[in-house]
């Protein structure tokens, strides 16, 4: 018999595809020879050009009658993978994919309790959500998604193997993470039949191993899945809100979202944080918002300025709360500055006088403005409790701290050509019409405080 093998590119493919269509008509290969010519066709498949033309919906039929029959789970697999491989690099096979009825049959896969069969079935169906032919909802519904995807997130709890890295757990618990942000953002209105998943997933980051450096798969898509299951004061308590009530997973799991958030800060150029971070954001502003008050304590703790760092002016130390303040006035950023002060503005309770006294005037006034948050009228003038040493309201400096600047004694005559140069500058901006402001000297010669001296 020849083999694929003897042969080269889309010649190659053309002959597997009319020995495994001759073998559904007369099963005369055996398992061995099925999943060679698999293996051909999965390599061969890589390069789209042996294939663009010949996966047409009788090939996808023939990969499917495979990948979806009763034959071992070896053969099974390699068939799936080169339907796989063809739903990523041949777009018309996803509408084969869709005719030949294989969604519902990629959702029953997903029932296997298997690593294999889980990154192959969540990737099928991944790729599937964003064929315009795939009506998602429903594929939500009849294939038991939520349920079936809630057991594999349960059985990556306690699978003991790592959960990062370029081995096959990883890999299928990425892909099902993907396939939860998709189904959630393609049909919205069931976001509720996943809210259990929010459970196991805070349990599989709080014993996770956090990699170096910390955004890559199946973290970051653990992130995404998590902040895209969304809640609000209507949710039920029942639908998700209970998640957050828990202090028992909430505590183990804050400690890794701010090494995750810590690290990242220190691993990565600011311009690439713009929207790597977002999702890490979301998860600690609504934890902030639903927790119970010691979790947010905790993140009050962990995420803003300490007393100890007003030696300095805010943003100046090395702490996480300095690094994060930096960011909120970090040149060429869109999403990131408005994300960190979103989430000091909400742990400072939502008040903009609290706000000032945690971040200091300096990074809370364009925040307070942009948002039309009314300014405390004593946000700059220097106050403290009973008991507290006495900041400056603008940098967040303690003023025994601040350091005294020693300026040399100016001579008369300079003393007059800094007063015609202020002088000048009010005229200046006078004469914009911008605001309205009154000249110091014109003011004093008002009030009788100006006098013509001689030379």
């Amino acid at each position: 018999m020849q083999t694929s093998a003897d042969l080269g590119g889309s010649a190659a493919v053309k002959h597997g595809l009319d020995l495994l269509a001759q073998d559904i008509q007369q099963n005369d290969l055996n398992d061995v020879q099925r999943k060679d010519i698999f293996g051909q066709l999965k390599v061969l498949g890589r390069d789209v050009n042996n294939v663009k033309n010949l996966y047409d919906e009788s090939a996808v039929k023939i990969l499917g009658h495979f990948g979806f029959g009763k034959y071992t789970r070896d053969v099974a697999r390699e068939a799936l993978r080169c339907l796989a491989n063809a739903l990523i690099l041949i777009p018309s096979t996803q509408d084969a994919f869709d005719a030949c009825g294989f969604i519902p049959k990629a959702a029953e896969l997903l029932s296997n309790s298997d690593d294999d069969d889980e990154f192959l079935a969540s990737r099928m169906l991944f790729l599937m959500t964003y064929n315009a032919s795939a009506n998602v909802p429903k594929f939500v519904v009849e294939g038991e998604l939520p349920s079936k995807m809630q057991v594999h997130f349960e059985r990556h709890i306690t699978a003991g193997e790592p959960l990062v890295g370029a081995g096959i757990t990883s890999m299928a618990l990425s892909e099902t993470l993907k396939l939860l942000f998709n189904l959630v953002s393609f049909a919205p209105q069931q976001v509720n039949e996943f809210m259990p998943a929010m459970r196991p997933l805070f349990q599989i980051l709080s014993t996770a191993k956090i990699p170096s450096p910390p955004l890559q798969p199946p973290i970051t898509y653990l992130l995404n899945a998590l902040a895209c299951l969304e809640i609000d004061e209507k949710t039920e308590t029942t639908d998700g809100r209970q998640w957050f009530s828990n202090d028992t997973i909430l505590e183990s799991s804050i400690n890794k979202f701010v090494e995750i958030l810590d690290q990242s800060l220190k691993s990565y150029p600011q311009n690439t944080l713009d929207t790597q971070l977002i999702s890490l954001l979301t998860i600690l502003r609504r934890m902030n918002a639903f927790a119970s008050n010691n979790i947010r304590q905790k993140l009050k703790a962990e995420l803003l300025p300490k007393d100890n760092e007003r030696s300095l002016p805010l943003g100046q130390s090395g702490t996480l709360a300095s690094r994060l303040l930096k960011l909120t006035t970090a040149p060429g950023l869109v999403h990131l500055p408005e994300a960190v002060s979103s989430l000091l503005f909400e742990l400072s309770d939502k008040d903009a006088h609290t706000f000032v006294k945690n971040v200091g005037y300096g990074y809370a006034a364009g925040y307070l403005m942009t948002h039309k948050i009314p300014i405390p009228e004593n946000a700059q003038q220097s106050s403290s409790t009973e008991g507290e040493v006495p900041v400056n309201p603008v940098t967040g400096q303690r003023l025994d701290k601040e350091p005294d600047v020693e300026m040399p004694e100016m001579t008369q005559e300079e003393k007059e050509r800094e007063a015609e140069r202020l002088y000048v500058l009010f005229e200046r901006l006078k004469a914009t019409g911008v605001v309205d402001v009154k000249n110091p000297v014109e003011q004093a010669k008002e009030e009788g405080r100006f006098e013509e001296v001689d030379d």
